[in-house]
């Protein structure tokens, strides 16, 4: 009994979905500023409403990789959703798809993304391929796979800003994993599962 924090027999309650009426006092600001950039109010921010901190940390994450590094956007999604695909996020991918068709970016390299192939393109491939090589060694990548992305046109400064996005990847992937957060309308289109 030490060890559980839940009776056994009881199930486990599910997150919940704050609004700006109910969500913790230091996550309305964030939710303002959420609402602001999408025009809505994502179920994964509404999820993570729950934890300022986390909610707050991945905002920031997010907005740094995404817009601040100097990853082309074309380039900071390969990292998304090369991210959301290995760690089987349903919400992600979902949301990255719909995110990427409105920016018209190539309808091929979205669906490669959403399938795990290899993109046809080599700088985009070496990406891909890096990002992975970092998910499955834990960062603990060897001189070759390190070799391959700076031989394609990228550089170590860039290898370490592909962290910032996988930080952000790892709260939004592991928050849809736990709380099985629930696709908003518009990404309805956009539906993935693993092994589709």
């Amino acid at each position: 009994m030490l060890f559980s924090s839940v009776p056994k027999g009881i199930a486990v309650a599910e997150f919940i979905y704050f609004s700006e009426d109910d969500a913790p006092y230091a996550s309305k600001p964030l939710m303002e500023k959420s609402r602001a950039q999408f025009g809505m109010l994502p179920n994964l921010h509404r999820v993570l409403a729950g934890a300022p901190i986390t909610y707050d940390a991945y905002l920031t994450t997010f907005d740094l990789f995404f817009n601040q590094s100097s990853f082309t956007r074309l380039e900071a999604q390969v990292v998304f959703m090369t991210a959301n695909v290995h760690n089987r996020c349903h919400y992600c991918t979902a949301g990255h798809s719909m995110g990427m068709s409105m920016e018209e970016m190539p309808e091929g390299v979205i669906c490669d993304l959403r399938d795990n192939n290899e993109l046809e393109d080599p700088k985009l491939r070496a990406l891909q391929q890096f990002v992975i090589a970092l998910l499955d060694n834990r960062g603990h990548i060897n001189e070759a796979q390190m070799l391959k992305f700076l031989e394609a046109g990228y550089s170590k400064t860039q290898a370490l800003e592909v962290l910032c996005g996988l930080a952000s990847k790892l709260i939004s992937n592991f928050t849809n994993a736990m709380a099985k957060t629930e696709l908003d309308e518009p990404m309805q289109a956009f539906q993935w599962q693993p092994g589709d």
